[in-house]
């Protein structure tokens, strides 16, 4: 669906650029656009790096690990019905980790690989279970404390304090995931209520 809305809104915008007489603008936000994505692009490949490689300077000196065992707890009480053992636990709290330092794209595999293995615990195939639910809602929310990212970026283009964002960064997603987990379960136990009833 996403496909066919930017289809519609690309073929929509040529055909107006082409009636009003405005083609050679459009041509040029084209190239400016493609010149500006490489060099985003190319900033954020460099933050990536980076980041990347401090999370492996910390995973070795035991940092990473020490934050598993602190978000741990969390997510048995956010996924009860995850066994305590079972490898999409690690996927959820590697994710959970790195969505709190702000790494979104090494989140997002590991997200990805945690509802693959929640969908193999699922008894129904055909239906999101309870923890891919929440899982899709913390993810979406993502509890920051450390924007890596933005602050990566912010510095890319000249901000005078990339590092202003933390404070309403971490509130901004606090709130953020404290509403989705509150609607999680608020909308899981009236589902559970209306089984019942049946």
């Amino acid at each position: 669906m996403i496909n066919v809305i930017w289809v519609f809104m690309l073929v929509s915008g040529v055909i107006v650029a082409a009636v009003t007489g405005r083609m050679e603008a459009v041509t040029n936000a084209v190239l400016s656009g493609a010149k500006q994505g490489t060099v985003v692009c190319f900033g954020l490949l460099s933050i990536v790096v980076f980041w990347s490689g401090l999370m492996k300077i910390a995973e070795h000196a035991g940092l990473v690990q020490s934050l598993a065992k602190l978000i741990y707890p969390v997510a048995r009480f956010l996924y009860p019905s995850v066994p305590k053992d079972h490898p999409a636990m690690g996927s959820i709290v590697a994710n959970m980790s790195a969505n709190m330092l702000g790494l979104g794209s090494a989140a997002t595999p590991l997200g990805l690989k945690a509802m693959k293995e929640l969908q193999d615990l699922n008894p129904d195939k055909e239906r999101a279970s309870d923890a891919m639910c929440t899982l899709l809602a913390i993810n979406t929310s993502g509890l920051t404390i450390i924007p890596a990212t933005v602050i990566g970026l912010r510095m890319q283009y000249g901000s005078a304090n990339p590092t202003e964002v933390v404070v309403t960064t971490v509130l901004a997603t606090f709130l953020a995931t404290t509403t989705a987990v509150f609607l999680d379960r608020y909308y899981r136990n009236r589902e559970r209520r209306r089984t019942n009833r049946r």
